[in-house]
């Protein structure tokens, strides 16, 4: 720094107070989106469980009051049309093709099974209302028009869509519902298929004859073999109907 030619004028520079350091600007915080209130419910609902999700929880992720997320949202039945909308959006549709319908309904429903496994107990909230987000719209849209490209009529399209997306919701919320008790204190008392078989094995022959008999064939399948045959069954059905 120059100092000042007359020696007063030093003086006065030397005595004066050195400016004040600028005050960096505090970081502003990210504003609350309806995505990023989305983002924190599929974070609870992942680490606890959908029992858990409540305004308040998703606010505290958020480090934020419930206040904040009211101007975003109208109430936790709207926090559920975004959950599902979201978890509609990762589904990718296929062009529809005639002679590849069953094997196209078989995978979009997979897709979504998939999705909602990632959420424990989220598909409860699919059960209790009619989606109406445009994401939900574009996948009940592509679901329909591959039914009636394989030639399903309209109105039995229409009520075999709403069947098959009944089931895979309530598939997904008993395979949630089943792993949560395994993981809970005291859940020795969830049997293994071995352990179910030795109880059918044991029960009386003169009152549970088909039931000893196939035990292994009521405790088989591994994976998704259960949900492939329902679906495939489903879809079986309402081909075959319809061709009558």
């Amino acid at each position: 720094m120059t100092m000042p030619a007359d020696p007063r004028q030093r003086r006065a520079a030397r005595h004066a107070q050195p400016a004040a350091a600028a005050v960096p600007a505090k970081p502003r915080k990210e504003p609350i989106t309806a995505d990023r209130i989305t983002d924190a419910a599929l974070q609870v609902i992942e680490a606890e469980g959908y029992d858990a999700l409540t305004i308040r929880r998703v606010s505290a992720v958020l480090g934020t009051g419930p206040s904040s997320l009211y101007a975003h949202i109208v109430n936790k039945d709207d926090l559920d049309d975004l959950l599902i909308a979201r978890l509609y959006a990762a589904i990718v549709l296929p062009e529809p093709e005639p002679d590849s319908w069953r094997r196209q309904i078989l995978d979009v429903y997979g897709q979504l099974r998939d999705e909602y496994l990632k959420y424990p107990g989220l598909s409860r909230a699919a059960l209790a209302t009619v989606p109406t987000h445009l994401e939900a719209l574009r996948v009940s849209e592509g679901i329909l028009a591959i039914l009636l490209a394989g030639g399903i009529k309209p109105q039995t399209a229409a009520w075999a869509r709403d069947a098959l997306t009944l089931y895979v919701n309530a598939y997904a919320l008993e395979r949630s519902l089943v792993v949560q008790r395994q993981q809970q204190e005291g859940a020795d008392w969830v049997l293994s298929p071995e352990e179910i078989i030795a109880r059918f094995d044991a029960l009386p022959d003169d009152r549970f004859p088909n039931t000893r008999r196939y035990a292994v064939e009521l405790t088989s399948g591994s994976g998704h073999d259960r949900f492939d045959f329902a679906i495939n069954q489903l879809i079986g059905n309402v081909s075959a109907r319809d061709q009558r």
